[in-house]
């Protein structure tokens, strides 16, 4: 039996080994009763005839043996003991698994496992984006949430890594090399370089006028990570995630452009050959790059990686920037020669529609489809998922781990992967659903574990679709930007003389191509509203679950259910109601004719500036019926309320997201810096400001007098202040009481 007292014997000299062991007592002292039953001890044996990253594990004389003849060998022996005798499953931490303890956990006689290589032969993750993990500690420690990070990519298998963004790559590359991880680069990155303009301020990041510098950093980054194993990423992109021409202009061609970058891989390439005759290098042909090399404009060296990316959405095309969107096939053609993998997005952020916060939009069977034909191109020498914050997007992340073990292990060895029946598939992913939420959710029994795991085959269901590819499923950042940049576009270009005719938002020309903002409303208003409806449901599918499960005594499990899938659906739900919220406060504003233009004949004289309420026939104007509003003028009573209401959902989204922390995830959400539902509500406040100095300005007390008691009335007509002016936030609760 593994016991409380299980001891390790002829452990190998390592620091990586170290860490899955430290890993692997805590499991037991986690799954294990503190007594003093004897347990077996696990013992090492360096076996130079099992494969590369491969184990056995076999009992043998009251132990359990890990044979391997590496590191990464004796990690994954060590890793599937955990969850195969203990239960401790891949993403237990993110998931907030919790264990029963127990005296023990039998080792059966004999027992022996050989594992098999991994159908990809380099696998890992990119924490991209990884605005939370970035603001969150653990027990006051910056570096543990990577380290759990690290630690759970190994449980799946992973070996190699990019390990953060920009700076903080540079931060945890020891991390993970000590781990046991490969580490590789961004691809606005090339070689694990310190990027140029941070760098050189001060200097224009051209590599014309300063090849020096530019090779000076590649080589510095060469020499920082000699002690590491590394996967050397090569490429030249701009100061960020961007073409490098946004900030060169003079190559304005394709060809100039292709050139460039192809001489300056191939000189990256020479450079690290001088350090490492063998050492492994890959390039990404994304984005610009990829558009580039199809046309024939990037040359490469024959035995570098060529990873090609999805669009985000996990679709294997290129990406939309901004408002281009050529969906160019991203997978190497049956004539291709040399090595490929890809870069795939578990995570992707864009500020447009896609998932960042919660997870990917579309469906298990389609992006296993997306993954066969990945296969079937041969690209599975190399795969980078971006997996952001680890824990929203677990399930998804735990799929394509399995794929990447045991490739289309379903698929006959006769038959063309591409050629797989749909039902094939579905039956594979009901599968993988199946047991993902039976070890996450095991313990309430089979029942509710198929409720929870139709929860989950719901998700794609319910996510709106904007656009007519299969993959043009939004994420909540459709509903957080959209709402934002088209709230944006109303202060800043707002045509009071003809509201109706405001200029377009050009941020949302990728949405809706139309010539006025309020025709991008309506546009969005179509998405949106059913969007509403259907996670309304959703919503209330879920809470009926996680409500039945707690009030049969399973607390835990509720407590789980709510805060790895349901705060999801209810990010989407609160941001979706407030974008329709958004969308009627523009349409009371916007959907309006001409009114003053149509009436006043243009600047206001110095003579009628001068005149008297008692001049003959002269309009009587006071404080209080100055700026009401008059026939086509728009309701800004209204739109304030509405744009109260925005506020009031986006909040909701926010406190209730924040409640799902407990434990080690306390303040994990606080840093929601990219889709930002707190920064809607932000916005969704500045509109009502907006609506208020147009409706209510400019002295503020008009809407006061109509709906607060003893302020006068808005009948009655005085030049008379009794109350003190409320807040807009007052006001709108004074409003929405009544």
């Amino acid at each position: 039996m593994i016991t409380y007292n299980t001891r390790f014997q002829n452990v190998p000299e390592s620091k990586a080994i170290e860490y899955a062991i430290n890993s692997l007592k805590r499991d037991i002292v986690n799954t294990c009763k503190n007594t003093d039953i004897e347990g077996c001890n696990i013992t090492f044996r360096k076996d130079d005839s099992i494969e590369k990253e491969c184990f056995v594990v076999l009992a043998a004389s009251s132990n359990l043996e890990i044979a391997a003849s590496d590191e990464l060998g004796f990690i994954y022996g060590i890793y599937h003991i955990s969850k195969n005798f203990l239960g401790v499953n891949e993403f237990f931490f993110w998931n907030e698994s919790f264990f029963t303890k127990k005296e023990g956990y039998e080792v059966l006689e004999g027992y022996y496992y050989r594992s098999k290589p991994s159908k990809v032969r380099f696998r890992g993750w990119f924490i991209n984006d990884e605005v939370l993990l970035d603001d969150w500690k653990i027990d006051g420690d910056n570096d543990k949430p990577w380290e759990m990070a690290f630690e759970t990519l190994l449980r799946c298998g992973g070996n190699m890594t990019i390990p953060g963004t920009d700076l903080n790559a540079h931060i945890y590359n020891k991390l993970a090399s000590q781990m046991g991880l490969m580490v590789t680069h961004h691809h606005a990155e090339p070689l694990g370089a310190q990027m140029f303009a941070r760098a050189y301020p001060d200097l224009d990041a051209s590599y014309d006028k300063y090849p020096d510098l530019f090779e000076g950093l590649w080589k510095k980054a060469i020499d920082a990570q000699k002690d590491y194993k590394v996967i050397w990423n090569l490429g030249f992109r701009g100061q960020g995630d961007r073409p490098f021409w946004a900030d060169d202009p003079t190559y304005d061609t394709d060809e100039k452009r292709g050139e460039l970058i192809s001489t300056l891989i191939r000189k990256q390439y020479d450079l690290i050959r001088e350090v490492d005759k063998d050492a492994i290098c890959c390039t990404n042909l994304y984005g610009e790059i990829m558009e580039l090399y199809k046309k024939g404009f990037i040359n490469l060296p024959e035995d570098v990686i060529f990873i090609w990316a999805d669009n985000g959405f996990g679709k294997m095309v290129s990406r939309r920037q901004g408002n281009h969107n050529p969906r160019t096939y991203a997978l190497p053609m049956t004539l291709d020669e040399g090595r490929h993998g890809i870069y795939y997005h578990a995570s992707f952020y864009d500020l447009q529609a896609a998932a960042q916060m919660t997870m990917l939009p579309n469906s298990s069977e389609f992006v296993v489809k997306e993954l066969l034909d990945v296969f079937d191109h041969k690209a599975d020498e190399f795969w980078i998922i971006n997996c952001s914050n680890i824990k929203p997007h677990a399930f998804m992340l735990d799929l394509i781990s399995k794929l990447w073990r045991d490739g289309p292990a379903f698929v006959n060895d006769h038959a063309e992967i591409s050629a797989i029946a749909p039902d094939v598939i579905k039956r594979y992913t009901d599968e993988h659903t199946r047991d993902y939420c039976r070890n996450y959710y095991g313990g309430c029994g089979e029942r509710p574990v198929e409720q929870i795991a139709d929860l989950y085959r719901m998700w794609p269901e319910y996510c709106p679709k904007y656009g007519l590819n299969e993959d043009d499923h939004a994420g909540e950042q459709f509903a957080q930007h959209g709402a934002r940049v088209l709230t944006g576009a109303l202060i800043t270009n707002f045509d009071s003389n003809d509201p109706a005719q405001t200029k377009y938002a050009p941020e949302w020309l990728w949405f809706s191509n139309k010539k006025t903002l309020l025709e991008q409303v309506n546009d969005y208003k179509k998405i949106i509203e059913p969007a509403v409806k259907g996670y309304e449901e959703y919503l209330e599918k879920c809470r009926k679950v996680a409500g039945s499960l707690f009030k049969e005594g399973d607390k835990e499990t509720s407590t789980i259910l709510q805060n790895t899938l349901i705060w999801q659906v209810e990010y989407h739900y609160y941001g979706y109601l407030g974008a329709l919220c958004i969308c009627r406060a523009l349409e009371k504003v916007l959907g309006t004719g001409k009114t003053t233009s149509e009436t006043d004949g243009g600047d206001v004289s110095d003579n009628e500036l001068g005149k008297g309420a008692d001049s003959e026939n002269e309009e009587v104007v006071d404080c209080i019926s100055q700026g009401m509003n008059r026939q086509g003028e728009p309701d800004y009573l209204a739109a304030f309320i509405e744009a109260g209401n925005a506020a009031k959902a986006f909040k909701e989204g926010y406190d209730s997201m924040r409640s799902h922390e407990r434990g080690v995830f306390e303040g994990f959400f606080y840093n929601d810096c990219e889709a930002d539902i707190r920064q809607s509500c932000y916005v969704a406040k500045g509109l009502m400001a907006f609506l208020r100095f147009h409706g209510d300005g400019p002295h503020f007390y008009k809407w006061q007098r109509m709906f607060q008691q003893d302020a006068g009335g808005d009948r009655v007509h005085l030049i008379l202040r009794i109350k003190r002016h409320l807040s807009d936030e007052e006001l709108f609760g004074l409003i929405t009481s009544k």
